[in-house]
């Protein structure tokens, strides 16, 4: 989990995805569309994917991608950021995560 934990630091939003994973191309695509550039790190492709990907279980994660932090607060997966956004809730949080400006 600390390596989680550095990964996310100092950085508005990160995303944990994988290449091949549909929902990881949405949620990468809600965010982006919004305004905001997140950091993503794709598993399959990173060193140490399948270690990072086991942390974020160990947090909770299920699924384990994508995984979303906003301004550092785990977000969690698609349910949670497409119900932010059906509550009008995510671009306020991309605010004050400066994530994204109006």
């Amino acid at each position: 989990m600390e390596m989680v934990t550095r990964m996310v630091a100092d950085r508005p939003v990160v995303i944990f995805s994988r290449t091949t994973c549909c929902m990881s191309h949405t949620i990468k695509t809600l965010i982006s569309g919004l305004g905001a550039n997140p950091t993503v790190y794709e598993l399959d492709e990173v060193p140490y994917g399948g270690q990072i990907e086991r942390a974020l279980q160990q947090m909770g994660c299920k699924p384990s991608v994508p995984v979303v932090f906003i301004g550092q607060q785990l977000i969690e997966g698609p349910n949670q950021v497409m119900s932010l956004q059906v509550k009008n809730q995510l671009v306020p949080l991309l605010i004050r995560a400066a994530a994204i400006w109006l």
